[in-house]
């Protein structure tokens, strides 16, 4: 690892650091939020814009570092601004802190694994480039991959910045407005299981897989077509 990346990794230490101290253990949780969700009502009264700022700020931070709780910052997010305000910010946020943990993962890993697995490397490229916007939609809504681990094995491959941002906007955006809807709502949340319920999840992962289905369907109908 060269010097340039030995400081961005220790820079990148250092922000996990500093984030752990503003937002130790526990401060994203559902109790935490409810416990102070009137005076930050009243703190985006008096001062809305510098609030969503603020807001939108913490969303990026807590997406870009993985840090554990970015359902609970969306949940409170329909709590304090309107539905369209939540989803403005939390969509641009959300892919922006998905973007910058993409790029992070391709600076400091990409050459090395590139380099080491070679030839496991060229399949995927062969295949990201031919459908990896549909991988990447499916990833995105499938419960099944954590945010984190699609943010780290795409910044493996050669997906470009702009279709890696419009496609994780576009699938997270049905994820971001049943939050922010159930934060509206927020002391009836006891549980992140009452808005992810099965069937929720289910349908999610079919509209995930819909794209690649439609694919190797059409693909499948034209090879016949042709023979």
């Amino acid at each position: 690892m060269n010097i340039q990346k030995t400081l961005f990794l220790c820079a990148l230490l250092g922000a996990f650091a500093l984030a752990f101290l503003l937002l130790p253990p526990g401060t994203l949780s559902l109790d935490v939020i409810k416990t102070h969700q009137q005076a930050l009502l009243t703190q985006v009264e008096h001062a809305p814009l510098r609030s969503a700022l603020t807001y939108f700020v913490i969303y990026v931070v807590v997406s870009a570092l993985s840090i554990p709780g970015a359902a609970i910052l969306t949940l409170l997010g329909g709590a304090l601004f309107s539905l369209w305000e939540g989803v403005l910010l939390v969509s641009f946020a959300s892919t922006l802190g998905a973007t910058l943990a993409m790029l992070a993962s391709r600076y400091l890993l990409r050459d090395g694994v590139q380099r080491r697995f070679t030839l496991q490397m060229k399949t995927v490229n062969a295949g990201m480039a031919r459908d990896g916007a549909g991988y990447l939609f499916a990833l995105r809504l499938m419960p099944l991959f954590p945010f984190f681990l699609v943010n780290l094995l795409m910044g493996l491959t050669r997906i470009t910045v702009r279709r890696y941002w419009w496609v994780s906007q576009v699938a997270m955006l049905p994820a971001t407005v049943v939050f922010l809807n159930a934060g509206r709502e927020l002391g009836r949340v006891t549980s992140l299981r009452d808005i992810l319920s099965p069937g929720l999840l289910f349908a999610f992962t079919l509209l995930g897989l819909f794209p690649l289905a439609t694919r190797w369907l059409f693909s499948r109908y034209t090879s016949s077509f042709k023979k």
